[in-house]
């Protein structure tokens, strides 16, 4: 099967389906898209079934030729794309014919683009997902990230009709975010005082920042939990470490540790951390549970109802 050629493979260009579930018992972790928001709306916009394999596009500097003629959509962090050199624009779809380049430039807002094509990229699953793990070397193309002279296959599916997202449905990245927190079971670990200053510190992105978590730096915080042992992580999980330093733990997270979670980060909220760059700054609230789960079914809700218009 054709489908696109890797010219220039960016900086970090994965191969991504919804993510790897129900393998943790096999101590393999979960995958999938940073920003699954995003993610989401590249398949949306081309009519491709929930999950559809796509490009999760780190930083930029991809470029792509076009084996087969095809429909695409480009979205995420703001990047300068062109199509056989000619500017086009993201959050929409495009056709492209066979023998024409794709180029997604470095992001000047965000971190991340996703990349979807007609149909979703065909790769073949590995325990159930596409979702490429490279500390796992499991999924996507032989477990790793794209490199040049490698081949995504696709089928050949253009477009009569194409559409776009309204602009004032599209997400902004910026410098800064608040990220809402579910308190975890151990917080009673950790004093009034370390708790008060958790969630009255802005935290800076630090550069250890990877799809494994995102490392922050402020006020430290300590909880009385000593010698704990291993246990299992959800996605989200923010990890208290020895030095007081929180670790928010995003897709490809390790499957257990051994460090006091004081909670965990809502999925809409990691989505657009997962966006900042090293130097933002972050803040974090708690809110329970309930509405927790209410903030997920209304997003869910709004991206349902939510209708991309012809263009």
């Amino acid at each position: 099967m054709s489908g696109f050629k890797v010219r220039q493979p960016g900086l970090l260009s994965l191969p991504q389906d919804r993510g790897r579930y129900g393998a943790h018992g096999l101590g393999l972790t979960t995958g999938g898209p940073l920003d699954f928001a995003a993610f989401d709306w590249a398949n949306r916009l081309l009519d491709n079934p929930a999950g559809a394999t796509a490009l999760e596009v780190g930083f930029g500097g991809l470029e792509l030729e076009a084996e087969v003629a095809t429909a695409f959509a480009i979205t995420g962090a703001n990047a300068p794309c062109r199509l056989d050199g000619k500017a086009i624009e993201q959050w929409r779809t495009y056709n492209i014919d066979a023998g024409e380049r794709l180029e997604i430039g470095f992001a000047t807002a965000g971190t991340r683009c996703y990349l979807a094509v007609a149909g979703g990229f065909a790769i073949a699953p590995e325990f159930g997902s596409t979702a490429t793990v490279v500390r796992e070397k499991i999924g996507g193309l032989a477990g790793d990230k794209l490199r040049a002279g490698d081949a995504l296959p696709c089928d050949s599916a253009p477009r009569e009709r194409h559409q776009r997202l309204d602009d004032a449905e599209r997400p902004t990245y910026g410098k800064e975010a608040l990220l809402r927190v579910v308190p975890g079971y151990q917080r009673d670990a950790f004093d009034h005082v370390h708790t008060w200053r958790f969630y009255n510190t802005e935290y800076r992105i630090t550069e250890r920042c990877d799809r494994m978590g995102f490392r922050l730096e402020g006020e430290s915080v300590h909880s009385n939990l000593e010698g704990m042992l291993s246990e299992g992580i959800c996605h989200g999980a923010i990890q208290i470490p020895a030095d007081g330093q929180p670790i928010v733990l995003l897709n490809d997270r390790q499957t257990i540790g051994g460090y006091p979670k004081i909670g965990a980060v809502i999925p809409a909220d990691t989505a657009r951390l997962a966006q900042l760059t090293p130097g933002s700054g972050v803040r974090f609230e708690a809110i329970g549970l309930e509405l927790a789960h209410n903030i997920h079914c209304l997003d869910r809700a709004r991206f349902a109802r939510t209708r991309p218009h012809p263009c």
